[in-house]
């Protein structure tokens, strides 16, 4: 794919040989070495190897997703339906291993989303983000609280 985006108009940033993919390359690999990231990634394996907890989360998940597509469907939910589904939430919870996969989930997905939002930001600023760019992003646009002027009113 990188190779497509390349051939059609990336001229040759995205040429494996290229300064933007060997700095690409580097950063992926000190996400890789990183000990936090491996500590987070034991965590997701750890949870993978558990049948049991792979097994409660599983059925939390679908039944929430069934209670989600219910409710979107216009219906109303038991107080039944509701009540158990947050007791096998609470149980999931508890189980040590079913909380630290989700935890993990939770901090990998903020990692992606930081790292994506600063590159975004430097190909759309055409320089390195300052942590004013970056503030002013949290507090502006449809994302932060102000909303004014962005078109999200």
């Amino acid at each position: 794919m990188l190779r497509e985006l390349a051939y059609f108009g990336c001229m040759n940033l995205l040429a494996d040989d290229s300064a933007v993919m060997a700095k690409t390359k580097e950063l992926c690999s000190a996400i890789a070495d990183d000990p936090e990231y491996k500590e987070l990634l034991g965590k997701v394996e750890r949870f993978l190897e558990d049948d049991a907890a792979r097994l409660m989360y599983q059925g939390v998940h679908e039944r929430g997703e069934e209670l989600h597509q219910k409710q979107h469907a216009g219906l109303e939910l038991s107080e039944v339906e509701i009540r158990d589904f947050e007791s096998a939430r609470d149980t999931l919870m508890q189980n040590p291993v079913a909380k630290e996969f989700m935890d993990a989930q939770q901090d990998l997905q903020s990692v992606q989303v930081a790292i994506g939002k600063f590159v975004g930001m430097t190909l759309e600023l055409g320089r390195v983000p300052s942590a004013e760019d970056l503030q002013s992003q949290d507090d502006g646009c449809c994302g932060g609280g102000g909303g004014g002027g962005c078109g999200c009113d």
